[in-house]
């Protein structure tokens, strides 16, 4: 059995061309002491999702492989999708999952950071748990003006990158690395094509905007199903559920006369996201996850 285990969901700017895709998941699926658990190209968004777990050093290693692809591979002059994104390597987050603690994790972070930014000149800033200010912990934050606008924002003293240059890679942008608990990326798909609601919905529903503590949340376009979405990052499922932040769209959506055409999932998400909502729907009274057959098998051998 391995000792220390984390997660880690890296964001890559790529999400059309699959034989780039290819390249960038390569390294995942041939590292030892790395398990790739799923990946997912979304053509709207144009943004691949990578979930992974592992060792910190194999993941490290693996990561910097894939970096090094995205870094060549990816022209953010060129790219356009509905999802925020600042660089080639949008975000890597680092998750504790066994045997590792937070500060182990945010440790993981700084020495991929350093790494990254010395071997592909690219700027690296750290954020959540890994943030060198608390100006710096909210990734929005940070990727505020996104690959267009940082071009001028890097040069602002307050946005001096952690490591790295203080001047845009040209073609790669900037990358934001953090360790963080568990994140949910749950979206909520709108029988309607007009943007506008969307964005107004999801104003009403992420804490930003008066809604859900821990519900970040923003409206994009779906061109290939003509058709809006909520996309939103749930960053504690277990005290803002993924049912309430569901309930609350279906009701905003009502004052629009329009409906929830249904809801997706981005990688992977603990078991307890998806049982919270079964028992909440199904009014199960006393509910425990021993009743739960799966988690009695595993707990039992």
């Amino acid at each position: 059995m391995r000792d220390k285990i984390l997660e880690c969901v890296p964001n890559f700017s790529e999400g059309k061309d699959s034989e780039v895709i290819e390249k960038i998941v390569e390294p995942f699926m041939r590292a030892d002491g790395v398990k790739l658990l799923d990946y997912s190209a979304d053509r709207d968004h144009n943004r691949l999702v990578v979930t992974l777990i592992g060792e910190p050093e194999a993941l490290k290693g693996s990561l910097l492989d894939a970096m090094e692809t995205a870094v060549r591979e990816i022209d953010m002059n060129r790219h356009r999708g509905e999802h925020p994104r600042m660089g080639a390597v949008d975000v890597i987050p680092f998750i504790p999952v066994r045997n590792v603690t937070m500060e182990e994790a945010v440790d993981l972070s700084h020495r991929l950071a350093r790494e990254a930014a010395d071997k592909f000149n690219l700027p690296v800033y750290l954020y959540e748990n890994a943030a060198t200010s608390a100006g710096r912990q909210n990734l929005a934050d940070i990727r505020r003006g996104q690959f267009e606008g940082f071009f001028e924002k890097i040069k602002l003293p307050e946005w001096n990158p952690d490591y790295g240059p203080q001047e845009m890679h040209k073609t790669a942008g900037v990358t934001a690395i953090g360790a963080r608990m568990p994140l949910v990326a749950f979206n909520v798909n709108l029988n309607t094509d007009r943007l506008e609601i969307a964005k107004a919905i999801a104003r009403r529903v992420r804490n930003s905007g008066g809604g859900l503590r821990y519900c970040k949340a923003i409206g994009v376009v779906l061109r290939e199903r003509g058709m809006v979405q909520v996309s939103m990052n749930m960053t504690d499922f277990t005290k803002t559920s993924l049912y309430q932040s569901f309930e609350m769209i279906k009701m905003e959506a009502r004052r629009y006369g329009i409906t929830v055409a249904g809801s997706e999932l981005v990688g992977t998400l603990p078991m307890q996201a998806l049982t919270d909502a079964a028992a909440y729907y199904l009014g199960l009274e006393n509910f425990c996850q021993e009743q739960i057959l799966e988690n009695r098998l595993l707990w039992e051998e």
